[in-house]
């Protein structure tokens, strides 16, 4: 009696064991972000790139006018990639480019940005990561496109010809 109700157990468990899984596998836990949205931007303070002065947001973004917040460091390699569109978008004449310079040092973003071309108008230090947190950033690049205190887009990775087109279109 025993030699038949081992087997038996043994293969109800992996019933309930493959059933559980079955189950498991129909639910799809893939999270895509919302980048359309409207949200207030982050009330922060921040040292400026290159000085030793702290500004606080509220004094960096004004109404009724684009920024567009470039969250980078020296060290990413899909920054290099977005560099060129982020130097085409700073020969327009109604949008700010502000920079985040993320996780880096120092020294490496000026050679960056000496070698690569510098297309912000003001840049800042995120030296430990929790501002682009704040931003609700998940990593570097991503960028932000801002109307009157507000975040209108959100771009997840590098800029692109598409992205740039779009961002443009949106400015004009």
């Amino acid at each position: 009696m025993k030699v038949k109700i081992f087997p038996s157990l043994i293969v109800i468990i992996f019933l309930i064991i493959f059933f559980i899984f079955y189950k498991g596998l129909q639910n799809s836990n893939i999270y895509i972000p919302q980048s359309d949205f409207e949200k207030d931007i982050p009330n922060f303070k921040v040292k400026i790139f290159n000085t030793s002065k702290k500004i606080n947001s509220e004094e960096i973004f004004k109404n009724d006018k684009f920024y567009l917040m470039n969250i980078w460091a020296s060290w990413c390699v899909p920054c290099r990639d977005e560099h060129p569109f982020l130097m085409n978008l700073s020969n327009q004449k109604n949008i700010e480019i502000i920079g985040l310079n993320y996780k880096d040092d120092i020294e490496k973003a000026k050679i960056f940005l000496n070698q690569f071309g510098n297309p912000f108008k003001e840049i800042f230090l995120d030296t430990d990561g929790t501002i682009a947190i704040e931003w609700g950033a998940y990593g570097v690049p991503e960028t932000f496109l801002i109307y009157d205190k507000k975040i209108i887009k959100k771009i997840i990775g590098p800029l692109n010809e598409n992205l740039l087109l779009e961002i443009k279109k949106l400015i004009k």
